[in-house]
């Protein structure tokens, strides 16, 4: 059994900042690319950033240099460090991981998601 836990979310104003956590536990032989991805109502769930295990991240481009995500592997934990909030920025954030049980077997697995509200 594998768990993505995220945390960080909540209310912020327009300008601040916020910090995700994202804890996997459970059946993990080693973990691959972890990433973040954000829904808005009425939306599709789009990508926010990736990391893989040895450190190399990708961002969407909408991110304009205000995110950054980093990764602590003895910890499994990845995070994702948001500043200069804009209210378009809210949404129900989503943590994803590759998890492998064993040397050959992985799968993605998903948080259940934090909310992230910007207020203007």
């Amino acid at each position: 059994q594998v768990q993505l836990v995220e945390s960080g979310g909540g209310l912020v104003q327009a300008g601040g900042s916020l910090r995700l956590s994202c804890v996997v536990s459970g059946n993990i032989f080693s973990i691959g690319e972890m990433g973040w991805y954000r829904q808005a109502p009425g939306k599709q769930r789009e990508l926010v950033a990736t990391i893989t295990s040895a450190g190399v991240s990708n961002y969407a481009d909408y991110m304009e240099g205000r995110f950054t995500i980093s990764r602590d592997n003895a910890k499994n934990t990845v995070y994702l460090q948001m500043n200069s909030l804009k209210p378009e920025d809210t949404a129900v954030y989503y943590c994803n991981a590759l998890i492998f049980t064993t040397r050959w077997s992985a799968d993605t697995y998903w948080g259940q998601g934090t909310q992230v509200t910007v207020s203007s």
